[in-house]
């Protein structure tokens, strides 16, 4: 099939010339990965999503990232310190390149932040913020509206993008800084960040080809890889195959099914590791009366099986959830576990005045989480016992995101990790009441509204008791399960194998972000 060829910026592509020319055997490296999808978009603003996330590291560097124990160290930020209780002072690396060749200063961080504010996506997670100020040519101030100790967090989230090349106007007349959602827009398809990498080829669905920028700052990293071709392969059977076959040299993720298949192979490593994403179904209130009745939202959740749906669906390789985050964050309660209980929910239904049940609309993606098809078939078959007939809608990503944004059915399916690892981004995104002028809710297509829910998630925010902090997340989740607000599923573990040699080990972490311009070849 026909591969669009990028057309690099003049400066880079000599760059990458001169690079290559004179590259050692040990920059000779070519990766061949197969994901589940790939990314949507090139513009890491326009889907907060980890397709766009581990799209970022590769093309992009953010102030600061985290690190394998889920601490922090400096990216594009060298170092970092407090100047009051509201401000946080970052002091950038000089001399780093864009892949245009410009250099990019706190004038593009700054252009970022801006940009970042505007993305219907991203700019709940900077509500907190009061500005953004340049100090100078290579040091910016965080400020934010109250004390708030997510400030590194969030931090994560900030990739500063090439200004001088996303300021002005596409061959069609239209801004080069647009974000549109879905659409076709200067940033959706061209790119000029820090990152280790450059894209040079793309066709959505099909292929993309990377290659390493020859001026990419970070001359410590003991990454090799020069070339990465990246095939999205959506069936797990045939992503497996691919990598036994030696077709390709890297997958994510694996399906349960195969994890010992892999392990036992003398030709592969599996790396594997807890996870901390929640995958869920939520209930359009705005589109079934009955969903705004607790009581029919409680009968679903005890209609579902999750524990079930772990064992046998995704073969104990994932962890039942009865909340959003996972032990070990802060709003975590022990005592809200899962609860099938049919029974109850058929009695809840009749309480209801539904004991003949109606009908629903349900839409799930096919190659987003693992297995995500299949739950979705079992929790449809689970919803039939209580007589609540589910019309199921099953699609790719691509396609799956677009109708999510729509809110196109009854019941969609919404996987989400918490990328600040803190409890509150996940109701910021998925339990807020749902406002397109501050972002909370964004992710919110149950239409879910709780005011105490949205008053302790921004109470949340200033409080820097760590102890009284918790209690009031606690209160959140304690909350959400009394209210059924979703159908909470599993938290589903992280998978990755790769031919041996392939050192996937050393850059996999929990967010799932591989930190591939650090992957060593042997």
């Amino acid at each position: 099939m026909k591969i669009t060829r990028l057309l690099l910026p003049a400066v880079a592509a000599v760059a990458i010339s001169i690079g290559m020319a004179g590259a050692t055997p040990a920059y000779a490296k070519t990766l061949k990965m197969a994901y589940d999808a790939d990314p949507v978009s090139l513009d890491p603003h326009e889907q907060l999503s980890g397709g766009t996330l581990q799209l970022s590291h590769m093309i992009f560097d953010p102030l600061v990232r985290w690190t394998k124990d889920l601490g922090f160290e400096g990216r594009l930020a060298e170092k970092w310190e407090r100047v009051d209780d509201k401000t946080m002072r970052f002091h950038l690396r000089k001399g780093v390149k864009f892949h245009s060749g410009n250099e990019m200063t706190a004038l593009d961080v700054s252009w970022t932040f801006d940009r970042l504010k505007k993305s219907p996506d991203f700019k709940g997670l900077f509500v907190p913020f009061d500005a953004l100020n340049v100090v100078d040519k290579y040091t910016i101030d965080l400020v934010t509206k109250e004390p708030y100790p997510l400030v590194l967090h969030q931090a994560t989230y900030i990739f500063p993008m090439d200004s001088a090349f996303y300021t002005g106007f596409d061959a069609n007349g239209k801004s080069k800084a647009a974000i549109v959602k879905h659409g076709d827009a200067f940033a959706s398809s061209k790119a000029s960040g820090t990152g280790p990498f450059m894209v040079t080829a793309r066709e959505q669905g099909v292929r993309v080809d990377f290659k390493r920028f020859d001026g990419y700052w970070d001359k410590k990293s003991p990454g090799n890889v020069t070339d990465i071709v990246f095939t999205p392969i959506k069936e797990a059977p045939t992503r497996v195959a691919a990598l036994l076959s030696g077709d390709v040299d890297f997958i994510a993720p694996v399906p349960p099914t195969d994890l010992d298949r892999i392990k036992k192979s003398d030709k592969t490593d599996l790396v594997t590791m807890g996870g901390t994403r929640i995958i869920t179904f939520q209930m359009n209130q705005n589109r079934v009366d009955a969903f705004k009745d607790a009581r029919v939202r409680n009968a679903i959740v005890h209609a579902i099986n999750n524990e079930g749906i772990v064992k046998k669906i995704m073969k104990g390789f994932a962890t039942a959830g009865g909340q959003q985050g996972p032990k070990g964050y802060a709003g975590y309660s022990a005592a809200l576990k899962p609860r099938y209980d049919l029974k109850k929910a058929k009695a809840l239904m009749k309480e209801a005045g539904h004991e003949k049940g109606f009908s629903i609309t349900m839409m799930a993606p096919n190659n987003r989480y693992v297995n995500d098809a299949k739950i979705a078939e079992a929790v449809a078959g689970m919803l039939a016992k209580i007589n609540i007939k589910v019309d199921l809608k099953t699609m790719p990503k691509a396609q799956y995101w677009p109708k999510f944004d729509e809110r196109a059915a009854d019941m969609m399916m919404i996987g989400w990790h918490s990328d600040t690892e803190d409890s509150s981004n996940f109701s910021e995104f998925l339990t807020m009441t749902p406002s397109k002028e501050t972002g909370y809710g964004q992710y919110n297509s149950g239409n879910y509204s709780n005011a105490r829910v949205d008053e302790l998630v921004l109470k949340s925010q200033s409080m820097t008791d760590e102890a009284a902090r918790a209690k009031a997340l606690q209160e959140v989740e304690t909350i959400l399960y009394n209210d059924a607000a979703f159908v909470p599923l599993h938290w589903q573990n992280l998978a990755w194998a790769a031919k041996k040699g392939v050192g996937v080990e050393a850059v996999a972490n929990v967010m799932n972000f591989p930190y591939l311009g650090d992957l060593v070849i042997k």
